[in-house]
Formats: C-alpha cells, sequence, structure tokens
C-alpha cells in the first residue's frame, strides 16, 4: 500500500490528515452502501410487479340473438327474422307443430314465431306479437300505424309455389285460412333486471317490456337514427351500441318515455 508523506508537515500533522481522509471515504462509502441498497428495493418491487392487463370477457350469446327476439309479458319466447335469410331459417329450423306463425301482407316483412313449448298461447301473448309484427314490419319505415297482420299454424308454411311462380329467399306461400288480428306500432327497449337473461337489451311491446325491464324507453316513429338513439341509450341501459341498434327497428324513431330504475330498500 502507498503512503504519501508530506516531508513539511510532522508525523502528528501526517497522521492527522489521514485520519480525516479516512473519516470522510468511510461516510461516502456508507452513503454508497445506502445508494446500493435503496436501488436494490426499488428493483425488487420493479421484478415482482407484474404488469396488468384487462381482459374484455365476451358475454354469453344465446342462440335466439341472430333474430328479432322478446320475451312476452307470460315469459314466452318470441322470435323473428331479421332479413330473407334468417326468415328462412327462423320457419325452417326453429318451427316445431304447436307453435304460431306470424306475417304481413307487405312483402319484405318478417316471420314472427310464438315458441309455445308445448304450451296453450294465452290471447295478450298474440296481440303483442301482432305488434311486434307490425312494428318490424316496413309499416314502421313508412310511418304507418298498422298493417295487416296474421297468424296462422307452421303447417300452412310452405315453399311449394303455386304453377309458375317462383318463391326468393325469405318468402313462403300461406296455405288456407289466415287469421287477421288488430295491432299496432307499439315498442319499448330496456334492460332485462333479472333471471337467466338478465341484463340483455330488449325491444318488445310496451306490455311486455315493462315486466321484464328495468329501466325502458317507449319509443314511436320519429326523425332520429337508431345510431343516435343507441348514443343517449348506453349509459341508462348499460350496454353496447351495437347491442341497442340490433335491438331497434329499423327506419328512424324518438324516445317518449322513461321509466327510472328502482331501488330497493
Amino acid at each position: 500500500m502507498k503512503v504519501d508523506v508530506y516531508i513539511n508537515k510532522t508525523v502528528e500533522q501526517n497522521a492527522a490528515l489521514y485520519y480525516e481522509k479516512a473519516k470522510k471515504a468511510k461516510k461516502k462509502l456508507k452513503g454508497a452502501q445506502e445508494t446500493i441498497e435503496n436501488f436494490k428495493g426499488k428493483l425488487g418491487t420493479l421484478e415482482t410487479t407484474k404488469p396488468v392487463h384487462t381482459v374484455k370477457t365476451q358475454r354469453k350469446r344465446f342462440w335466439f340473438e341472430k333474430f328479432r327476439w322478446f320475451l312476452s309479458s307470460d315469459s314466452t319466447l318470441v322470435i323473428g327474422g331479421r332479413d330473407a335469410t334468417t326468415n328462412e331459417i327462423v320457419i325452417k329450423k326453429h318451427t316445431l307443430p304447436d307453435d304460431l306463425v306470424f306475417h304481413t301482407d307487405m312483402a319484405g316483412s318478417p316471420f314472427f314465431i310464438i315458441k309455445s313449448d308445448k304450451k296453450t298461447i294465452e290471447k295478450k301473448t298474440i296481440e303483442e306479437v301482432a305488434d311486434a309484427t307490425c312494428s318490424f314490419s316496413r309499416a314502421w319505415k313508412a310511418g304507418l300505424n298498422t298493417s295487416s297482420v296474421f297468424h296462422v299454424k307452421p303447417e300452412q308454411v310452405t315453399k311449394e309455389a303455386n304453377s309458375g311462380e317462383y318463391l326468393t329467399k325469405g318468402a313462403f306461400m300461406i296455405k288456407g285460412k289466415t287469421n287477421y288480428i288488430e295491432n299496432k306500432a307499439n315498442l319499448a327497449i330496456g334492460r332485462i333486471k333479472e333471471g337467466e337473461y338478465e341484463g340483455l337489451v330488449m325491444c318488445a311491446p310496451i306490455e311486455a317490456i315493462k315486466v321484464h325491464c328495468d329501466p325502458y324507453f317507449q319509443i314511436k316513429q320519429g326523425d332520429s337514427k337508431p345510431s343516435d338513439i343507441a348514443k343517449q341509450l348506453r349509459k341508462p341501459l348499460e350496454a353496447i351500441s351495437d347491442d341497442i341498434i340490433r335491438a331497434l327497428p329499423s327506419g328512424n324513431l324518438e324516445l317518449i318515455k322513461e321509466r327510472k330504475k328502482i331501488t330497493k330498500k
């Protein structure tokens, strides 16, 4: 080890000088050790802290959501076509002998099916589905308040065209007697409040919506686009715009009534 000795200083002065240097060095060493320990602590935190990733889970989709659908006031499932393709699917794949089929005389209207589940279909359910068939038909776009809605048994609906005629996709022939029923443009939209389908956005006649949804909004033909209405309803319905737009009828509309969410005590 090399030691510098200052010849112009006494032995005692040289010793004192090195003593002071040793104290300063020791102080610096302590500070350096504290810095190292502090750095190690921060490094450990960085190593043990894992990044948090928000994963959006896709909610369960029910089979009937690809169609028009709603629960009647007595909780009977009703499904309907959205277009020619889904009209075809609804009739061919999802209609059973005990169901009831609804349609209008207007070309391009949806078929609606009451899924009876082999139970007696109540009159109020028939009335609600008649209103839905009118409301989701071209009558809504045309600003009409009613349409020529009828219902028949599934066996009366066929793809067998008359001689010389051709049925396009989504179109069917009706054989036998048709049962016409009074109807009106009548829709509301809401969020199902409980049960298996809790949280789903449902658009249906107001009588059904009152039973199953909270909050809900009654709608009528108007001047607003479905996308504009969806923006207004995203927050109160706690739903995404796509689900709301998908539930609404084609054509312009407006909100006419709101029911506030009930707070249970």
